[in-house]
């Protein structure tokens, strides 16, 4: 029990709820007769494996960063699993190669149309949380760079794989949605890097705050937290958003 409580833990789950909602469709996106598969309550299915993978691909997500930001985490989060010694490096390892592995899996299974769209989506994304949390290329350490490989997964890609659960996602409308969360994040993303400041200095990571300073970084996002949600009305207009337009 006391094990299973470090792995919660090390999983951050007030961290996973968002990205299993965010990742959950509230209906299936029109514009396409159902298949049989669909009226048959495969979908339904799909979107519950969709939504389990976001919050478990999230959990190897938190493990993999607070690994390779241990010497970080020591000055700014002394009291997670890790740093405190309570959870070992090689525990941390296996509990991260786990959960990515069962995402996986997860991701295989939310599949309404045979396509495994979805699948395809997390294997990509497992790949930026790699390049963003370790080394070589260790984008987190990169100024902007580490926006843009939160962005790109969590903004974009999570919005687009749920999508995939219920319905393809060749088309405009999944990825003009998935711009919109996007460019938030691309923002929003260094919210967190303003308390972290000590820990991030001296762990050799060069945020935003720490390349321009805080009141100039923080100009530089603000834009982000307004500007992407006026590209709602213009993809409604556009008719590029369908079920605003319809309902419109």
């Amino acid at each position: 029990m006391k094990s299973f409580k470090l792995y919660v833990e090390l999983a951050r789950p007030f961290t996973l709820l968002p990205p299993a909602l965010a990742c959950s469709p509230a209906r299936s996106p029109p514009g396409e007769p159902a298949t049989p598969r669909l009226r048959h309550g495969r979908a339904a299915a799909a979107v519950l494996w969709g939504t389990l993978m976001a919050a478990v691909l999230n959990a190897a997500n938190n493990a993999i960063n607070q690994i390779y930001d241990l010497d970080i985490d020591r000055v700014n989060k002394p009291k997670r699993p890790l740093p405190s010694g309570r959870l070992s490096i090689a525990s941390a390892g296996r509990f991260t190669v786990v959960t990515f592995a069962l995402a996986w899996l997860l991701a295989w299974l939310a599949d309404p149309i045979g396509r495994h769209e979805c699948f395809v989506i997390v294997v990509f994304t497992t790949f930026l949380c790699w390049i963003y949390s370790a080394p070589p290329l260790w984008t987190k350490r990169r100024g902007m760079l580490a926006n843009i490989t939160i962005a790109i997964p969590r903004g974009v890609l999570l919005k687009v794989a749920g999508w995939s659960t219920v319905k393809t996602v060749i088309g405009l409308e999944p990825w003009f949605i998935g711009s919109i969360f996007g460019l938030f994040l691309l923002g929003a993303a260094s919210t967190k890097d303003f308390a972290d400041i000590e820990g991030d200095r001296a762990g050799g990571c060069q945020t935003l705050p720490i390349l321009y300073g805080v009141k100039r970084a923080a100009w530089m996002i603000a834009p982000f937290f307004v500007l992407p949600f006026f590209l709602i009305p213009y993809g409604a207009l556009a008719g590029i958003l369908t079920a605003t337009a319809r309902c419109c």
